[in-house]
């Protein structure tokens, strides 16, 4: 729909002698305003006189652009389909006029691509702000186009030197963050480890006389070995025991008489145990990480020592009304060991009808007398073992083709114009032979005020806006919906090739050509070998024009 947009006139006291823009608009012409700018107090019924009396006034065949009344003068210039129409009092300077005129042209385009209806109406906040910088209180601005341009974005240097400087101090300040919560973590290891040998030394003074309180006094714990327990007295029970105080003072150290125990004796004994303690405590940590790390980091092998991979890459191009221009089918067959007793062998292959029109091309070490043969993928040299733990293609084969019976997904697209809009009938159909996983279908959006509305789908939808283009994810596509379609409802007439190219992608595991591997022998004893394997196809282009 389109509307008229205003906005509150800057106020301004010039008198009617001076020359001065009185208003910038946009028209139909047939007369109906798409934007209007006012400069000077103007009454929204006086600004719409004016522009309708325009068209009336504009005669055909005329070669001058602009026309007078009584009380105004019209300066305009044609556009595609609309008039830029200039308003100003009968004493302003038409070379003047005709020059904001020419500027003002310039901007149209500018903001609103090819200037039709449609698009001033979706650009006309844009165009109106560009008026405001070319054309300042009714009088003419001596600027460019890209000078409107950069006024309208607002881009300042020093706004991104600003910007600049704060994200070079957001930056540092998340570096000091991860260098603080470094120190932190680090703080904590070493704390943990201290309290652990501040324990050892407690226990040792506690069974010596000093009390498991007075652990962390202990001059050795801090080298990691604690104060040893001192010898029990002969008349039994510890002096100073784990209890605090209550042992019996009679049975003292060595010395008998109720002393702390000697020196070299608490050295002497302790020594070892300490030591024995704190590197047993640190193997046990040690043990612990390493056996995360390995059960994290470890990467998990196949469970056959042999794995076999067969992918296709196929593109198809197709017309618009469903016939094939060209299709290309590219696949490769890679054979992988991972153990050396499975390195020398032989991969038999069987080839059914469906291998007719495809190429295949061997490795240049694979017996190629062989293949033609029997069917056999064997190296020249049968002694000679496949690489390990790299992924070797054996086998290539390749298929150009014009049948369209090939086609593994048709596609046909019907665009219809109906008054204003538009309707667009998509239908996607297969003869169900493979499954299709994961099927999208892109169909291009021409541009519109409204985005498009399904009225019917088989699947779900996703419209990206800033790509202009309608994603149909149909998902599944097997024998049990071999056709669907889709009903597009756009609000623009829009032209049969502004819904061209679609594109489609999936992804299958059932492959273009008939080859299966029967089995895997040894090259020394043909016994066979256990094998592992996946086929995939990949669409790299599957398009409509």
């Amino acid at each position: 729909i389109l509307c008229m947009l205003f906005l509150t006139p800057l106020p301004s006291s010039l008198p009617s002698r001076v020359q001065v823009v009185l208003a910038a608009a946009v028209v139909t012409k047939s007369g109906k305003p798409l934007v209007s700018r006012q400069f000077v107090d103007m009454t929204r019924i006086r600004i719409e006189g004016l522009l309708a009396a325009f068209p009336k006034l504009v005669g055909t065949g005329k070669q001058h652009t602009y026309v007078e009344t009584d009380n105004v003068r019209y300066v305009y210039q044609p556009l595609e389909g609309v008039y830029l129409v200039l308003i100003t009092n009968k004493n302003s300077n038409i070379l003047e006029d005709l020059e904001t005129l020419r500027t003002l042209s310039k901007l149209v385009p500018e903001y609103c691509g090819v200037g039709d209806e449609e698009s001033i109406t979706l650009g006309a906040f844009d165009l109106l702000f560009a008026f405001d910088e070319a054309i300042s209180m009714g009088l003419k601005e001596n600027v460019t186009v890209p000078q409107v341009r950069q006024y309208t974005e607002m881009d300042s240097h020093e706004e991104k030197l600003h910007k600049m400087i704060l994200e070079s101090k957001v930056n540092e300040t998340k570096q000091q963050m991860k260098a603080k919560a470094l120190q932190i973590d680090k703080s904590k290891v070493e704390a943990k480890l201290g309290g652990g040998l501040g324990g050892i030394g407690a226990q040792g003074m506690g069974g010596g006389g000093m009390g498991r309180g007075f652990g962390m006094d202990d001059p050795f714990a801090g080298m990691g070995m604690g104060a040893p327990p001192v010898r029990p007295s002969p008349m039994g029970g510890s002096s100073f025991g784990g209890s605090g105080l209550g042992g019996s003072r009679s049975g003292g150290g060595a010395g008998g008489s109720g002393g702390r125990a000697p020196p070299k004796a608490g050295l002497k004994l302790g020594a070892k145990k300490g030591t024995n303690a704190f590197l047993d405590a640190l193997k046990a940590d040690t043990v612990d990480l390493s056996a995360e790390e390995a059960v994290a980091g470890g990467p998990a092998l196949p469970a056959e020592p042999i794995t076999i991979t067969v992918e296709e890459h196929v593109s198809v191009d197709m017309t618009r009304d469903g016939a094939l221009n060209s299709m290309e089918v590219q696949g490769t067959m890679t054979l992988e060991v991972y153990q050396e007793d499975s390195a020398c062998v032989r991969v038999h292959v069987e080839q059914g009808e469906a291998c007719a029109g495809f190429q295949l091309k061997t490795h240049p070490n694979i017996d190629k007398k062989l293949f033609s043969g029997e069917g056999v993928l064997g190296l020249k040299q049968p002694d000679r073992p496949f690489p390990i733990g790299t992924a070797l293609g054996v086998l290539k084969w390749r298929r150009q083709t014009s049948d369209e019976s090939a086609v593994p997904l048709t596609i046909n697209c019907w665009p219809s114009v109906s008054g204003s809009e538009t309707y667009v009938n998509v239908e996607y159909e297969t003869d169900g032979s493979r499954d299709l996983h994961n099927t999208v279908i892109a169909i291009p959006i021409p541009p519109c005020r409204d985005p498009p509305q399904v009225t019917q789908v088989d699947g779900d939808y996703r419209y990206d806006a800033r790509q202009g283009v309608l994603f149909w994810d149909v998902g599944l596509i097997d024998a049990s919906n071999t056709t669907g379609s889709m009903e597009i409802v756009l609000a623009t007439q829009a032209d049969e090739s502004s819904v061209f190219p679609i594109t489609c992608n999936f992804d299958s595991v059932s492959t273009f050509i008939d080859l299966a591997v029967t089995k895997i022998v040894g090259t020394a004893d043909e016994a066979p070998v256990k094998y592992g394997g996946a086929t995939r196809v990949i669409v790299d282009s599957y398009s409509i024009e």
